[in-house]
């Protein structure tokens, strides 16, 4: 068994639950020697781990033999654990995780860090993110981290002494990079739709993927744009070095651009490196329904929390874009068949490659009308029959 194997054992018990940072801000070291050594870390009792957006293989179905995964989202690779059954999801706000942490709802008892080196003053910067991990290293009993200097020293939230760490390592693997493929015609034909209706000065809020890049390669026509968003990608770093990124006319925070997690590659962390233009805060700060009502939030793709921000602020526009197809199924359809993530009261603006659909303050017999018109042509006819039946059913007496 190696040293550090002899180490986790030491500090990680039986039934504990852990925690790290998801996407790039995966710790490659810990997290690895977590899953190999799960037998010996869970004798006598299962380990519990908190799972987000994915970017690594680490985390695989059969580690369910000793380990409980839970979690907010299935994203990336982790979409397999959920797909095999393995993965409890916990229906929350993504804004309210920081305060179910801190309440001890949800218990964090080892924390697991990718930090950048020290500073001057000796304070260690979590580098790629923030968003729940402050809270929960507050509750932390262990708080466990690598250390590799391509992690990029960031401004703003919580910061952390060596005296902080019940062990800190060397890093053995970069940060991971989050790997994007050139937008297609598709994407781009969506991206021209959503940044027409971007004014300049607004405030921008980022999903992640293909898209929102494609969205943020639109907008560099555009002058004085600023950030508040839970993710940030490369082309965030493109539009500040082009001068469109500058935060100038943000109502708060202004000058300084906000995000919880940077999930990019060497552009982005060399950008954000030392970088007082940009700062990442917890999740209780960038998902804060009040923050986001007064900072003119355009939200560009987006959970719930940022879509009622953006349609709280003044002119501000809660957007969800995507694709009208995928393999060759419409993406509008007539009716849902299972759970959704953004009730039909939070819709607002629908823009696929066809057009937008606003859908604010339509009836629904309009909203039928509006987003049949940005469908995929091939499958409006059928849209148009479905769409009547369900309305026949449900006794409307319109027509669409």
């Amino acid at each position: 068994m190696g040293a550090l194997a002899e180490r986790l054992q030491a500090l990680i018990r039986p039934g504990d639950t852990l925690w790290w940072g998801q996407a790039t801000a995966e710790p490659l070291t810990l997290t690895r020697a977590v899953v190999q050594q799960r037998h010996a870390l869970a004798q006598g009792g299962r380990l519990r781990v908190f799972v987000g957006i994915g970017a690594s293989d680490t985390l695989q179905p059969g580690q369910a033999d000793a380990i409980d995964f839970f979690g907010y989202a299935a994203g990336g690779p982790h979409r397999a654990l959920a797909q095999a059954g393995v993965l409890d999801i916990l229906p929350s706000h993504y804004s309210h995780l920081p305060g179910l942490i801190r309440a001890g709802v949800l218990p964090a008892d080892v924390v697991l860090l990718q930090v950048s080196p020290p500073d001057t003053q000796g304070r260690y910067s979590l580098g790629l993110v923030q968003e729940y991990l402050p809270a929960a290293i507050e509750r932390a009993r262990v708080v466990i981290a690598e250390v590799h200097p391509d992690v990029p020293w960031t401004h703003g939230g919580l910061h952390l002494q060596a005296s902080d760490f019940a062990l800190l390592i060397d890093a053995e693997h970069p940060p991971l990079d989050q790997s994007r493929s050139a937008p297609g015609p598709v994407e781009q034909a969506i991206a021209r739709h959503v940044a027409g209706g971007v004014e300049d000065g607004a405030t921008l809020q980022l999903g992640i993927g293909n898209l929102p890049e494609a969205v943020l390669a639109a907008l560099h026509g555009h002058r004085d744009l600023g950030l508040h968003s839970g993710a940030v990608g490369d082309g965030i770093a493109a539009l500040a070095e082009a001068g469109v990124l500058t935060n100038a006319r943000k109502s708060l925070d202004t000058g300084v651009g906000i995000g919880g997690i940077l999930m990019g590659g060497e552009r982005l962390r060399r950008w954000a490196h030392r970088n007082p233009q940009i700062e990442l805060r917890g999740t209780d700060y960038t998902h804060d329904p009040e923050v986001l009502a007064a900072s003119h939030v355009g939200a560009v793709g987006g959970a719930v929390d940022f879509l009622r921000g953006a349609a709280r602020s003044k002119g501000g526009l809660p957007i969800v874009a995507l694709p009208a197809t995928a393999k060759g199924k419409t993406r509008i359809v007539a009716q849902l068949s299972g759970p959704v993530s953004t009730p039909r009261s939070d819709a607002g603006l629908i823009v696929t490659e066809h057009g937008v659909a606003d859908l604010r303050g339509q009836t629904l017999s309009r909203r039928v009308r509006r987003l049949i018109d940005i469908a995929a042509p091939e499958h409006r006819a059928d849209l148009e029959r479905q769409a009547h039946e369900m309305l026949r059913r449900c006794g409307a007496a319109f027509q669409i």
